[in-house]
């Protein structure tokens, strides 16, 4: 038979594909489940056979070549199978901490926003209102003092006032965000 298909005789490869083909399958399905896979892998020892059925000294037992090329090519997939699991695992590891992450910076945006309106909240009036005009809307010093009929030396003593309220009550904010953020 061997002689045959070194000839190229496409009866003679036939009758080994269709004597080989269910013992072959039946081997590498008992190891790998996947009737897809192992449809594949079956389907390339035949083709790797007929393209080199001349090869001189490539095939010596017809049944030992058949079942040692499937049997790494069986190993080759689980190989590159567990592969395709661990940089899924990886991934999936990846996503996540990254949705975890923005998640717990969404949650620290929202808890700033809330830390700044509660202390602009506890500025005295004209205080929190030169803030506002100058932080909020952006006004300049000269718009803000015209604006409520007061010098500019004043309008900037309230802003001071305010920053440095605000930059009292946001460092421990700012602290504990730093730690969670560096050791988390």
């Amino acid at each position: 038979m061997i002689g045959l298909l070194r000839q190229g005789n496409h009866q003679a490869f036939e009758e080994i594909y269709h004597r080989y083909w269910t013992p072959l399958y039946a081997y590498t399905y008992n190891r790998l489940r996947s009737r897809q896979v192992c449809e594949e892998l079956v389907q390339g020892v035949f083709l790797t056979l007929w393209v080199k059925r001349d090869t001189p000294g490539a095939i010596v037992s017809l049944s030992a070549y058949l079942f040692t090329g499937v049997k790494y090519r069986m190993l080759n997939e689980m190989k590159a199978e567990r592969v395709r699991r661990d940089f899924a695992a990886s991934f999936t590891a990846f996503q996540t901490g990254q949705h975890s992450r923005a998640t717990d910076e969404a949650v620290a945006v929202g808890d700033l926003q809330s830390a700044l309106e509660t202390l602009v909240d506890q500025l005295p009036p004209k205080c929190r209102q030169v803030f506002q005009l100058s932080r909020l809307e952006h006004q300049s010093i000269a718009d803000i003092s015209n604006a409520l009929n007061v010098s500019p030396k004043t309008v900037e003593s309230q802003l001071t006032k305010a920053l440095k309220h605000l930059r009292l009550g946001l460092r421990e904010f700012f602290l504990c965000w730093l730690a969670v953020l560096f050791n988390g």
